[in-house]
């Protein structure tokens, strides 16, 4: 038995350490992660002239057809076997985990920079179709980066407006789901790079230059963002360990000094990648001390969705929403392994966390009927079952 990482895997057997005809069965756990380049697709493709079997197991196939079907052929599954916390031969070993969707709203201030980052937004929407783009009223990031190859290639007059409106979508995202200093950042970042319409921007946009001075102007009254105070109250009372998932880094370090300002007993877990990055064996460290009890709570960023063994964790708390099925349901999955869990979504009041929190419903619904739908599929693909696929 070898167990190995996926990257590894791929490595040795690209280098021909090992051979795809010694092995009779292949498990990849994690399985979602089987689509485009990742190192499972190219393990699979090494495998795919044998008679090994494969198993891939998952909390989640993705809620996008398109996705679900990648995976099922690039790992040739001929059968789903799919079971939920209510499944009978799984229910006896699975915690309730109770969820609670809880509402803040922005300051005023916080309010007044955000009025004037969606008029910088507005003038770009305007502009791009008066250059004939048919853009919706339902502003989104997703619907800007739909057109921009259709853009790049065939409307090279919208390409500023265009990159200008992702860039405002993206500051305006940050702003409202993780608060001032995280916006400021993004846009100090912003500025120091060399893009199309940058210096227009921050330069000559009147709307978006007037929200930038607001929020220094709210940052230098100590304004942050109301999600910090609501994330105090919910901490200070639990007796255990708590979880605090956010997808941005800047907030991490933002979330961790206001804490420990608080009093709080925190560490942090981020990706490697990058000057800000911690290195292997200082995550390895940050996860044991908060198995240990020196940090009450651990504020992470998506690498510790997956593969955190920490069973005592009795509070998950969302600080921005993601509409994504897959990190929804892994996030969720650190609580509520041994005894009873809580998860806490932190929504701001008229964002796009409102926007993602429905979106991710929709998803998380969806992703529950895939295994479903896959499974008819492949019925009709594959006609009579036989040996341990009749089992499964």
């Amino acid at each position: 038995m070898i167990c190995a990482t996926p990257e590894i895997t791929k490595n040795d057997l690209d280098r021909q350490i090992v051979s795809p005809d010694q092995f009779s069965l292949l498990i990849i756990d994690e399985a979602h992660r089987t689509i485009g380049d990742y190192a499972y697709s190219g393990i699979s493709e090494r495998f795919r002239n044998t008679d090994v079997r494969i198993v891939g197991m998952t909390a989640t196939l993705p809620s996008e057809k398109e996705k679900a079907t990648e995976i099922l052929q690039t790992l040739r599954i001929s059968s789903i076997a799919q079971r939920s916390e209510e499944s009978p031969d799984v229910k006896p070993y699975v915690q309730q985990t109770e969820t609670q969707w809880i509402t803040v709203e922005l300051p005023p201030e916080m309010k007044e920079v955000q009025t004037l980052l969606k008029a910088a937004l507005d003038s770009r929407y305007q502009e791009l179709k008066r250059l004939g783009l048919n853009l919706s009223d339902n502003k989104s990031l997703s619907q800007l980066l739909r057109v921009r190859e259709f853009v790049i290639r065939q409307n090279r007059r919208a390409a500023k407006p265009l990159f200008t409106a992702i860039r405002i979508t993206h500051a305006l995202n940050v702003f409202e789901s993780h608060g001032v200093t995280s916006f400021l950042r993004f846009c100090q970042r912003t500025q120091e790079k060399k893009g199309v319409g940058i210096k227009d921007l921050f330069e000559n946009d009147l709307n978006f230059a007037k929200a930038v001075r607001l929020a220094k102007a709210a940052q230098a009254k100590g304004i942050e963002h109301s999600k910090i105070v609501k994330l105090k109250e919910i901490l200070e009372p639990i007796s255990g360990k708590a979880l605090v998932f956010t997808s941005y880094r800047d907030s991490v370090e933002i979330i961790y000094q206001k804490l420990i300002e608080m009093g709080i007993a925190a560490g942090f877990l981020i990706g490697k990648a990058g000057e800000s990055g911690l290195k292997q064996k200082k995550q390895i460290e940050t996860v044991q001390k908060f198995r240990d009890g020196v940090y009450k709570v651990l504020i992470a960023t998506r690498v510790g969705e997956e593969g955190l063994d920490i069973s005592e964790v009795n509070l998950v708390v969302f600080f921005d929403n993601v509409p994504s099925s897959i990190r929804y349901i892994q996030r969720k999955g650190r609580t509520g392994r041994k005894s009873l869990g809580k998860l806490v979504v932190l929504i701001a009041k008229d964002t796009s966390d409102e926007t993602y929190y429905w979106i991710g419903k929709r998803k998380v619904t969806a992703a529950k009927n895939m295994g479903e739908k896959m499974s008819k599929i492949l019925e009709k693909q594959s006609g009579e079952k036989t040996g341990l696929d009749v089992f499964f």
